[in-house]
């Protein structure tokens, strides 16, 4: 749960963190090279600058300053200024100082200068204070907020893809095929997948080929003998790991615009393949028939939702690049993939 900045409640860091800052200030406003012992009036007089800053930073700040109120806010910081003033003048520095200081008012810009500094270095600390803890809270729920719109995106796909294929299975199962049980097989396997095994932000790559292998044939069983089907990798390294269901979508166009555009010489080329370097190289070719309806707009939400996704997971780590002439379709998408072994290694 965020916690509003406005709370007055302190974390056991912030008051670490203030009695640090308190000790400092006071060893700086303290010390004297002639005299270099704590004296008595010095300890009373910091603690009537910090009671005055505690008010602003705990009661002024969240109460004035947050909420915009900002000519409060300077009116009673000018006035807790001022009481801390009268009360060293009047008060403090007439039992300390009876027969020298306490006798006679310096003058308010005299007395300005020395309260001001030790006020606004620790009421400025606790400002500064807060600010980074709001920015930390800003990025938790940006965080928070990013996560909550991949599970969404993720979630798409479910049913983008179930839709389609039990379209495919009724057809199927209407003509009596004896492939009906193989294809829910494979279904039931795929389906598993998405649901269980990538819940994960990122999964193991092998497993995530193997997820597009069972993908394609399960997409392959619905072309038959319509045409050919070539499915390549190459040097996929072990330890890798990549966003779970990203390249499914295009394979799964890929299929789908070539079974609408056409009804024999269909011609899907799929090739994965790994650097050395950990840079992922995908690539996704398939043949169409120009002027069917489907590749007027080729990819439809699936593919949104694919960009979205990358801009989240691959900021600045990948480049996608999709071309289409008047009868071919083809997909080349770059990602820079993150090995856990040399990670690990690497940290350990």
């Amino acid at each position: 749960m965020v916690k509003k900045i406005t709370s007055a409640v302190i974390s056991t860091r912030e008051l670490f963190f203030q009695v640090v800052l308190h000790c400092l200030v006071f060893s700086f406003y303290s010390f004297d090279r002639e005299s270099p012992t704590i004296e008595a009036y010095q300890v009373v007089f910091f603690l009537n600058y910090t009671l005055a800053t505690s008010v602003i930073s705990y009661v002024l700040l969240p109460r004035f300053f947050y909420k915009k109120k900002y000519l409060a806010f300077i009116g009673f910081t000018l006035l807790m200024i001022m009481i801390v003033i009268t009360t060293e003048e009047l008060v403090l520095e007439k039992i300390y100082f009876p027969d020298s200081r306490g006798m006679a008012f310096p003058g308010l810009f005299f007395s300005l200068w020395q309260v001001m500094p030790v006020i606004a270095i620790l009421s400025g600390f606790k400002f500064a204070w807060d600010a980074l803890t709001k920015q930390r809270e800003v990025e938790e729920l940006r965080t928070m907020i990013q996560e909550s719109e991949l599970q969404f995106l993720k979630s798409q796909i479910n049913p983008h893809f179930l839709f389609n294929n039990l379209n495919n299975l009724y057809a199927y199962a209407i003509e009596n095929s004896p492939k009906t049980p193989d294809i829910i097989l494979e279904l039931s396997s795929v389906l598993r997948y998405m649901l269980y095994d990538c819940r994960e932000k990122y999964v193991s790559l092998e497993k995530e080929i193997e997820q597009l292998r069972n993908f394609t044939r399960l997409s392959q069983m619905q072309i038959e003998e319509r045409g050919r089907i070539d499915f390549t990798t190459h040097n996929i390294l072990p330890g890798y790991q990549i966003a779970p269901l990203i390249l499914t979508v295009f394979i799964e166009n890929a299929f789908k615009h070539s079974q609408s555009a056409q009804s024999s010489n269909i011609t899907i080329d799929i090739d994965i393949r790994l650097t050395d370097e950990g840079q992922l190289e995908f690539y996704c070719m398939n043949n169409y028939q120009l002027g069917n309806a489907v590749m007027e707009n080729p990819g439809g939400i699936g593919l949104e939702n694919v960009k979205r996704r990358l801009r989240l997971l691959y900021p600045g780590a990948h480049h996608l690049s999709i071309q289409h002439s008047k009868d071919t379709y083809e997909v080349h998408l770059s990602m820079q993939l993150q090995n856990t072994i040399s990670y690990e290694m690497h940290h350990h």
